[in-house]
């Protein structure tokens, strides 16, 4: 079943942000191998140029290496995947904080519904 994109921004970036999402979470472990290009591209029901594309923004972070004829595989470096994570939770509250500011939402109510909601 092809993976669900939306129109506002570019394919590969939204598959770079979600393989992101999904080394940070531990889908695929530090050091392992990471599905190729092809079978990517099938599952996310894009071209393999597209993940081609996303993959390489992966690898510019250090998230992914590549090793020779192999392919690629997720960086052992946990650090790097710690604070990756880190940044993308810094990231999802500032988007939180700001659509409440945006609701007319005061700190206090926000954080009043957060511990209702948890």
């Amino acid at each position: 079943m092809a993976w669900e994109f939306n129109s506002r921004e570019a394919i590969f970036l939204q598959l770079a942000s979600k393989l992101r999402f999904d080394i940070v979470c531990g889908k695929y472990a530090p050091d392992t191998q990471f599905p190729s290009v092809r079978q990517l591209a099938e599952e996310a029901g894009v071209n393999p140029n597209t993940v081609q594309k996303a993959l390489a923004s992966l690898e510019e972070e250090g998230l992914l290496y590549t090793h020779t004829t192999v392919g690629r595989f997720v960086t052992p470096n946990e650090n790097l995947i710690g604070e990756t994570k880190e940044r993308m939770r810094r990231q999802a509250v500032r988007g939180l904080v700001s659509e409440a500011e945006r609701l007319g939402i005061s700190k206090e109510e926000l954080i009043a519904y957060i511990k209702e909601e948890i």
